[in-house]
């Protein structure tokens, strides 16, 4: 019984991964990506905070607070994971900007597919792994998605429109139900971990991004809640393709899954706070 739970976890990630990054792809147009990355300074801080500044970050509270090593590898790959495929709907929540939320989904996973599989091995000490066994599943699970989503929106917008929709609401019931399986399969397991240094290492890990790129973001002032939130919002599903393709190890899966509950409970709540500080943006696509 449990073998065949553990194999329907692993489909639901699969799930959750195609399903997100498709309905996302569903939603973009070449155009909607490229005006905002016109302006060559939104992309220079963006690509700072994600690729220098978080995973730095990341290897940080892992200096401060050593957890167990397969903890830290997990926290490592959230920290080299960016361009969070929920990013639309947090900035939607802030009354952010549709166009500059989309552009940043779209450069930062490109910039994932290619910075984790060359900087992950340079970042955990003893990993042996060839940049492709690493990228691999972050072509398939992520690019692949994603671009087909793009292509199907230039052939067929009014089609896409319908199931992006419908891709997104499955690609949340996958994660719920990785959620449930993941508390089922390592119950006692994550009892363990209530109050330990991997809850704790999230928490400051994810509070202090949020805090680090308010600061720095604060040069572009006309997107700094985007930036923020860009930010602030792991791309988990990509930390868990190589977890799960190059690692096979349960207990960075569980850090994962316990720095996505904060990530996902603090970007929410940063977009409430940047609702009431300002006026209402476009309108984010569903």
């Amino acid at each position: 019984m449990a073998d065949l739970l553990r194999l329907i976890e692993k489909l639901s990630v699969l799930v959750f991964l195609v399903g997100s990054m498709l309905s996302l792809g569903l939603t973009l147009t070449p155009r909607t990506i490229m005006a905002p990355l016109r302006d060559v300074r939104l992309v220079l801080v963006a690509l700072g905070l994600n690729f220098v500044i978080a995973p730095a970050f990341a290897r940080a509270v892992t200096l401060v607070i050593p957890p167990d090593p397969s903890h830290a590898i997990g926290l490592l790959l959230l920290g080299g994971a960016a361009g969070a495929p929920f990013l639309p709907r947090v900035v939607k929540a802030a009354h952010g900007n549709a166009t500059v939320a989309a552009a940043l989904v779209a450069l930062l996973t490109f910039g994932t597919i290619i910075f984790i599989p060359f900087a992950l091995p340079l970042m955990i000490p003893g990993l042996h792994a060839d940049a492709w066994g690493l990228a691999r599943p972050l072509v398939f699970f992520i690019f692949v998605p994603l671009a087909v989503g793009m292509l199907l929106r230039g052939c067929a917008a009014g089609s896409a429109d319908r199931a992006a929709p419908v891709l997104s609401v499955i690609g949340n019931v996958a994660l719920l139900l990785v959620f449930g399986l993941l508390i089922a399969l390592n119950f006692r397991a994550l009892l363990g971990i209530l109050g330990s240094f991997i809850v704790i290492a999230a928490v400051l890990y994810f509070t202090g991004l949020l805090l680090i790129s308010w600061i720095v973001s604060a040069t572009i002032p006309a997107a700094r809640g985007e930036l923020t939130l860009a930010t602030t919002g792991r791309n988990f599903g990509a930390a868990i393709a190589p977890a799960a393709g190059s690692f096979n190890d349960p207990e960075i899966t569980t850090m994962i899954f316990v720095g996505a509950v904060v990530c996902l409970a603090l970007s929410f709540g940063a977009a409430r706070w940047l609702r009431h500080r300002s006026p209402a943006g476009q309108p984010v696509p569903a």
